[in-house]
This record gives C-alpha cells, sequence and structure tokens, in this order.
C-alpha cells in the first residue's frame, strides 16, 4: 500500500509507503523540509499544516505535542513531520511552514536561489 503526498508551496509530490512519516516523505521527493535535529523530535522545525489526511495519521504523542508547544503559529492541524505516519493508502497534502523553509535554507544556503 502507497499514499500519496504534496508539498506545499514547493508543488511536489511523491508515492510512498504507508507507515513513511512526513518528513521521509518530504527528502524523497526533494521538498524544502527543515529538520535541525535529524528527525528525533528535539526541535520544531518539521513543523507543518495538514491540509488534507489530517486524521489518517499517526496519533500524535506527547513528545510531538510538547515540542509544537515552542513552534511559531501552531494550529489545530499542526503536526511535526518527523512524528506524523502516513497510516493510509490516500492523498496527503501538506503546507511546510515559512518557518521550516527558513530553517531548510539556514542549513542549505546553496538551494535558497532566488527565495
Amino acid at each position: 500500500m502507497s499514499a500519496r503526498i504534496r508539498f506545499e508551496p514547493d508543488g511536489v509530490e511523491a508515492e510512498v509507503p504507508v507507515g513513511t512519516t512526513i518528513k521521509e516523505a518530504a527528502e524523497r521527493c526533494g521538498a524544502h523540509l527543515g529538520s535541525a535535529c535529524g528527525g528525533v523530535c528535539a526541535c520544531s522545525t518539521c513543523h507543518v499544516y495538514v491540509k488534507e489526511g489530517l486524521d489518517d495519521l499517526s496519533a500524535m504523542e506527547m513528545a510531538e505535542e510538547d515540542r509544537l508547544d515552542g513552534a511559531f503559529d501552531v494550529r489545530p492541524n499542526s503536526r511535526l513531520g518527523c512524528q506524523a505516519v502516513l497510516r493510509q493508502d490516500r492523498g496527503y497534502v501538506v503546507e511546510i511552514t515559512r518557518e521550516s523553509l527558513e530553517a531548510f535554507f539556514d542549513e542549505y544556503p546553496e538551494l535558497r536561489g532566488g527565495r
């Protein structure tokens, strides 16, 4: 089984196995998702807004809730990409937050281009 995911504002898409995290899916298709801690739930740079498919992600655990408390502009559809697992054979749409994009380009300034 596989899940389809589209990342905004990059506009890139991927088809990944069910059980993949949003962060792993972003890496697979080249979406610009920040990940200062490398995906161990020690920061909030992979903060995203799940626009489609929120209810079909893994349940949010306490560690993720605690990290999101430190994120900027947390909304009801906020998740950390390193913790949210795609659990259904369906389509997902994820918006990468401005802060996450900035964290990505801080880590990879050579990819910033015209941004």
